[in-house]
């Protein structure tokens, strides 16, 4: 949750958090993110998880991750500590839920906000992490079906699902009472499956990938900027979002994730890198 949470603040998207800050690098950044901001924080005294990458001859990324013990292994939420009245979204996702006391705090959260304040759920699955694959998918199934907002790659899809059923995966999440379910596909684009649009589709821009590091996470913290700035990321009005409103959120986000992918080092966009993007944004 914390690449996603930075890369909010990346484009001033307004953050409030609470919780336990880990003594890694990971909390240092979240703390100088949210410096000057509301935040009620506090030392979780365990070090981040650590993930390290490997470029393979090919081009392809290989992730290794050593999370036990960490402060995404070991947190808690007290019921009613977070006036959810005040957030407008929250995000959950990635490692903290590979673990089954991780994924239980985290779905108590959801739980606790009863509805009230739209849930972002990514599953940004690391294989290597589970242990029970069968258990894990019936976790993720549960965070998607509580969630208004689903994004995950074509990786993360063919992982949990097999195969590349996009569409009928999205139909099934709307009827359980999701509103948009995207799905990303690298140099093929974005595809979003709206509960009242239906399906709307965006082209990747065409860049020189440098290092994908990082890009579904600054797609995904782009995506809620562009629906927050457009007046669409409270669960009523994202419900209402039209055709243009989402193929603008979603271009905004391609864009975002392109410039990440274009230079080395998980360097997500600032907002003097996508100047043009947001002007396409709000264009009417």
């Amino acid at each position: 949750m914390g690449r996603c949470q930075r890369r909010c603040a990346e484009v001033r998207l307004a953050i409030r958090s609470r919780g336990a800050v880990d003594r890694g690098s990971q909390g240092a950044g979240i703390l100088r993110a949210h410096l000057a901001r509301r935040t009620s924080l506090r030392d979780a005294q365990r070090a981040s998880d650590d993930a390290r990458v490997r470029s393979l001859r090919r081009g392809d990324l290989q992730y290794a991750f050593y999370d036990e013990a960490t402060a995404s292994r070991n947190w808690t939420h007290r019921c009613g500590s977070i006036p959810f009245e005040e957030i407008e979204a929250i995000h959950v996702g990635s490692t903290t839920l590979a673990s089954d006391d991780g994924a239980a705090e985290a779905l108590a959260l959801i739980e606790d906000a009863g509805g009230s304040t739209t849930v972002s759920f990514d599953p940004n699955c690391r294989p290597n992490l589970v242990k029970h694959k069968t258990r894990y998918v019936d976790q993720m199934d549960a965070f998607a079906t509580r969630a208004n907002i689903v994004r995950m790659s074509d990786v993360d899809f063919e992982f949990l699902y097999g195969g590349n059923d996009y569409g009928e995966r999205a139909k099934s999440l709307i009827a359980a009472g999701t509103s948009l379910v995207v799905v990303t596909r690298g140099i093929l684009g974005a595809q979003a499956w709206h509960r009242e649009t239906g399906l709307v589709e965006v082209q990747a821009p065409t860049i020189d990938v440098v290092d994908t590091v990082g890009a579904g996470d600054s797609f995904q913290a782009a995506l809620l900027f562009a629906l927050r700035a457009i007046g669409r990321i409270k669960t009523g009005a994202l419900v209402q979002m039209n055709p243009d409103e989402l193929r603008r959120a979603l271009a905004f986000a391609s864009t975002c994730a392109a410039v990440t992918s274009g230079r080395a080092g998980a360097d997500p966009p600032r907002e003097s890198d996508v100047g043009a993007a947001l002007s396409r944004l709000f264009a009417e």
